[in-house]
């Protein structure tokens, strides 16, 4: 069996990235919990997550990470998102959380090698949450909060020797958008 058909049969490929018909509600596959310093990834085929990193000490995931299955983004992945969970509520990896869609800080992320290429970060709240059932936009969240995330994939990426530099932060129309266009790109 190739390593292409047996990752379209792991229980990831089948999920669409929209959760449901909710506007702006997607799946997220949480790969890294909030809080971890290890950073973990998703591997199709064997269909297990792996530690592809560890953090310098002091630094640790400031929300869970994970990505929107049945997307591709420019960098060969499927899309990226920062879900913030309700305090004291706990992900893992492999945990399947409905967020919706505030925005997403639209990025371009430079490898060693010199090589850039868009990798932008969708931010979404968990659909079901009770502390940030209000917010819509990227505009409800504290500023400061936006720049700290910024800071972290900009450090995260540096540890690396890779460079991250935002360019835009965007709302959720275009969020919904970025998905539109990941869905169609795992398509080809």
């Amino acid at each position: 069996m190739s390593a292409r058909s047996t990752a379209a049969q792991h229980p990831f490929s089948r999920l669409q990235p929209f959760a449901d018909k909710r506007a702006g509600v997607v799946s997220a596959v949480i790969e890294t919990p909030k809080g971890s310093r290890n950073k973990f990834d998703f591997d199709p085929v064997s269909g297990l997550f792996y530690l592809g990193g560890v953090l310098p000490v002091g630094a640790v995931f400031p929300f869970d990470f994970g990505f929107i299955p049945g997307t591709l983004g420019d960098d060969g992945d499927p899309l990226d998102i920062l879900v913030l969970l309700d305090d004291g509520a706990r992900s893992f990896s492999g945990c399947l959380v409905a967020a919706r869609l505030l925005g997403a800080i639209e990025a371009e992320q430079t490898e060693k090698d010199g090589k850039s290429e868009r990798n932008d970060r969708l931010i979404g709240v968990a659909a079901e949450s009770r502390n940030y059932h209000d917010w819509q936009t990227l505009d409800d969240v504290p500023g400061n909060l936006i720049e700290e995330i910024e800071h972290f994939f900009k450090s995260y990426n540096s540890a690396k020797g890779k460079k991250f530099r935002p360019l835009a932060r965007v709302g959720p129309a275009r969020a919904h958008k970025l998905v539109k266009a990941g869905k169609r790109s795992a398509r080809r």
